[in-house]
């Protein structure tokens, strides 16, 4: 079972060698089609994106737009490990998008 990490609203941290799913943290259930075209069974297990240290997974990570003020991990880190990502810049609109999308009702 992966650790939640109780600071992410999305659950998009995991544990080194976790595998993830779409669904752990938000909404979405069944079949859907990610921004980059990919369909994907959101209870589906996928492999850990790191074996070494904990991560973040870009495709459920909302910097914590729609809930709070500034990304939490980044607050609460203890070694300040949480820095932006240059290859998965997003606009604050495609956050937003991507919040309402993974809580949508």
């Amino acid at each position: 079972m992966a650790l939640k990490i109780n600071e992410c609203p999305n659950n998009a941290i995991y544990e080194q060698g976790v595998e993830w799913s779409l669904a752990e943290g938000t909404s979405l259930k069944g079949q859907v089609v990610l921004r980059n075209n990919e369909p994907l069974d959101t209870s589906q297990r996928k492999p850990p994106l790191s074996n070494d240290i904990f991560y973040i997974v870009p495709d459920k990570c909302t910097e914590c737009q729609g809930f709070h003020e500034a990304p939490r991990c980044a607050d609460v880190c203890p070694v300040d490990a949480c820095v932006p990502d240059e290859l998965y810049r997003e606009t604050l609109d495609e956050l937003l998008e991507k919040q309402a999308f993974l809580h949508a009702e």
